[in-house]
């Protein structure tokens, strides 16, 4: 069963989602470009520790402080996607890297000789679990925000709430 509870953020309003074990999904309410999740079987909103600790984290995260150890989150998808966001979950609070770098990461893994770095954007773009699992940490070779499901323009605003520069 999937569960939805709701998150009203400095950005909008949150959607969560979640089996009742760990977060399954975030999604920005009235973004189009990002699936709304699955409604939950109950009319009314349930109260369960993985809400209830990712509503934590972010109340710390959108005063632009680290909030530490994430809640429990699950993340489901093809061997190769799941690869890409176990990277996202190891980047650092305030730091950025490329998606070349991620390619890189991903091919000395896979003991290949290189991957592709629009592969490892395709992966990023797919992710469940925005601001969590943080894509938006990734940017371009060049120092450029390059793409972001919910916006450049968020991209932008969770980096700045981060105090991470790049190029513009």
């Amino acid at each position: 069963m999937q569960y939805v509870s709701h998150y009203f953020s400095t950005m909008g309003e949150l959607l969560l989602t979640s089996d009742g074990e760990a977060l399954t999904g975030l999604s920005f309410k009235g973004e189009e470009t990002i699936p709304v999740p699955v409604q939950s079987a109950c009319p009314e909103e349930v109260r369960i520790p993985a809400f209830e600790q990712t509503k934590r984290w972010l109340d710390v995260y959108f005063t632009g402080r680290d909030p530490g150890i994430l809640p429990p989150v699950r993340l489901q998808g093809t061997p190769f996607r799941e690869a890409v966001w176990q990277i996202l979950l190891t980047i650092p609070y305030g730091t950025t890297v490329t998606y070349g770098e991620i390619a890189g990461r991903i091919a000395q893994e896979k003991k290949r000789a290189r991957m592709s770095a629009q592969a490892v954007g395709g992966a990023v773009g797919h992710n469940p679990i925005p601001i969590l699992v943080p894509c938006h940490r990734v940017i371009g070779s060049d120092g450029s925000l390059t793409g972001y499901s919910a916006g450049i323009r968020r991209k932008e605003y969770l980096l700045k709430l981060e105090k991470i520069s790049w190029k513009r």
